[in-house]
């Protein structure tokens, strides 16, 4: 009897594992206001692949309709075959731009992932104080990241003009400019204690009523530049003392997150940290970064002590 059910059981895996991936291979053209086949989703997959470093998953089918869509509509497309080969034959920049800017998720909050601030803090204090300290913020999304490392950074030294330079970018052109703006709802602030928001953001009057807007002293200790990881060439130069490249990662297959990291390193000062997201581990990656928990890093060749 307990071979029956577990052949049983396993029957019945297998029936729902092969459903699913039925599922998965089967987009009915029926139901969409545009023709979107399989064939079409996979050269998605493959070119964003080769543009941007992106692995989108097999079940990503209706993320990518729904986003490409809206290009579709507003070229006046008549199907995604069409799109897509207008995409590749005319080789325009604007519209390579808005199909990466389309398929990049921008999940931010402020002080995310709150303990890397703390770690960040105990940094900035211990830091050489005769120089600048330059942190790049490589997947900066709408801003609420890098300001978050720049009142990071206030608090650290007690000044609303700390020796920071912070280098916000980010492959989503839309979101940057978001960012570089620095106007937020007052949703975005509401988990932030009302001493902080009273110290670093001022309140809209009027039309702005309802948002609030970072003050201009953290704006200035930012630069909001487009980044490609991908490129040959990175506008960002070192030695840097922190990085931060949170939750970005997971978007990349492991070759291509070790071929960044490596770039990384050199740019790296020797006593410089590396900050994750909360999913993301560089097992793969140790010869070249070293974990000191809760997802922060430092060169594998960094001395101990």
């Amino acid at each position: 009897m307990p071979a029956a059910r577990a052949s049983t059981t396993v029957d019945s895996g297998a029936k729902a594992r092969a459903a699913i991936y039925e599922n998965l291979r089967r987009i009915d053209p029926g139901e969409r206001e545009f023709l979107f086949t399989q064939k079409d989703f996979e050269r998605v997959r493959a070119l964003i692949y080769k543009h941007a470093g992106i692995s989108l998953s097999p079940i990503k089918q209706d993320m990518v309709y729904s986003r490409l869509a809206r290009r579709l509509r507003a070229r006046g497309d008549k199907c995604f075959a069409d799109y897509l080969d207008k995409l590749e034959s005319t080789h325009d920049a604007k519209e390579w731009e808005e199909f990466v800017n389309s398929l990049t998720t921008n999940l931010t909050s402020f002080f995310r992932e709150a303990h890397h601030f703390d770690v960040l803090v105990d940094f900035l204090r211990k830091s050489d104080s005769h120089r600048p300290v330059k942190i790049w913020c490589c997947a900066a999304s709408t801003g609420e990241e890098p300001y978050s490392i720049a009142i990071s950074a206030c608090e650290a030294y007690g000044s609303l003009n700390p020796p920071v330079q912070i280098i916000a970018s980010d492959l989503d052109t839309n979101v940057l400019a978001q960012g570089e703006r620095g106007v937020y709802g007052l949703d975005r602030i509401d988990r932030m204690s009302a001493e902080r928001v009273q110290k670093y953001f001022l309140k809209g009057t009027g039309d702005q009523a309802g948002k609030v807007r970072v003050r201009p002293e953290l704006q200035r200790l930012l630069s909001f530049r487009q980044v490609n990881l991908l490129e040959s060439s990175w506008p960002v130069q070192g030695p840097l003392d922190v990085i931060f490249c949170r939750n970005v990662m997971i978007y990349f297959d492991k070759p291509t997150q070790y071929t960044i990291l490596k770039r990384f390193v050199p740019l790296l000062r020797p006593e410089g940290l590396m900050f994750a997201g909360h999913s993301e581990n560089f097992i793969h990656a140790a010869d070249l970064f070293r974990s000191q928990g809760r997802t922060v890093y430092v060169r594998a060749d960094r001395k101990p002590g």
